[in-house]
């Protein structure tokens, strides 16, 4: 008897694809930024690399949610719940850091425009990060208990 499948790793997959775009679309972002503020000679912001790291958090929320679930140890009969929450919750994790990536590229291009409002910008990604925070508290919380 197999014991502890939990989610078959769906929760830490999705949630590290949704990684993966977000932090391909928001270093794309600082790359060009950079080469904007190089073509006219000035400094280029390192504080942009920041922003394209922002997206790198969810792959561990999806990792604690998998842990979750595999460590809850539930019967066999609750394998396909366990992959239903695992699958749903990775998506939500997955485009929460996707979305948080798009809005970091926006970032990127703002502050290497005018050197202001990194404050602001971090919030706004904070935000979107709470979406990931909850979806994995939320979905550990409607683990059936064993």
């Amino acid at each position: 008897m197999v014991s502890g499948l939990g989610d078959m790793n769906l929760s830490l997959i999705l949630s590290a694809i949704g990684s993966g775009f977000g932090t391909g679309v928001a270093g794309m972002a600082a790359i060009g930024a950079w080469k904007k503020a190089f073509l006219q000679n000035k400094a280029a912001p390192f504080i942009l690399v920041a922003f394209a790291g922002a997206p790198l958090s969810q792959t561990i929320y999806g990792m604690i949610l998998r842990n979750a679930i595999k460590t809850a140890n539930l019967p066999p009969a609750s394998y396909p719940y366990q992959m239903l929450i695992g699958f749903l919750g990775g998506v939500a994790i997955g485009i929460s850091a996707w979305m948080q990536g798009k809005a970091a590229a926006r970032a990127c291009d703002a502050l290497a425009e005018t050197g202001k409002g990194f404050g602001n910008y971090i919030m706004i990604l904070g935000i979107i990060e709470t979406v990931a925070l909850f979806t994995m508290v939320f979905c550990m919380t409607a683990l059936p208990k064993g």
